[in-house]
């Protein structure tokens, strides 16, 4: 799992500033466990950006956005949303950005809601525990 941090909204809105139709996209699993893309978070940001005069075109949330099939199923059932929107705002880690940005067959901005902090095991209690900080050094074997 990758655990995930919201940007601050001074962040977003800044990278949103350019654009006055959004659509959002969250983490059925990983941001989910975080709590920072699940459905509760994809409409909390849908509320901000209203609040600040952006429309909403719509949402989904994908399992797995990480998925390029579950990405592409996700801009099936939401494409005339899609065709009314300028920029795509995505609530998961990087992995589910690149994906959205590699599927997206309009052309949109894809923006990042989130910063991906490291790889980790969740234990029975529901603690997290990094476990890969994913800095493309494995020592892991030393460790």
């Amino acid at each position: 799992m990758i655990v995930t941090q919201k940007k601050s909204q001074e962040e977003i809105l800044k990278m949103l500033s350019k654009h006055s139709k959004v659509f959002l996209i969250g983490c059925g699993e990983c941001s989910t466990t975080c709590h920072t893309g699940g459905e509760k978070e994809v409409l909390e940001m849908k509320q901000c950006l209203e609040s600040q005069g952006k429309k909403v075109t719509g949402w989904v949330i994908p399992n797995a956005p990480c998925i390029a099939a579950q990405t592409k199923a996700g801009f099936a059932q939401n494409m005339p949303a899609l065709r009314d929107t300028q920029a795509i705002l995505v609530l998961s880690c990087g992995l589910g950005v690149q994906s959205v940005k590699e599927n997206d067959r309009f052309g949109l901005e894809v923006l990042p809601a989130l910063n991906s902090m490291f790889g980790t095991l969740m234990d029975a209690k529901g603690n997290f525990h990094e476990v890969c900080s994913n800095c493309g050094e494995c020592v892991l074997d030393q460790t």
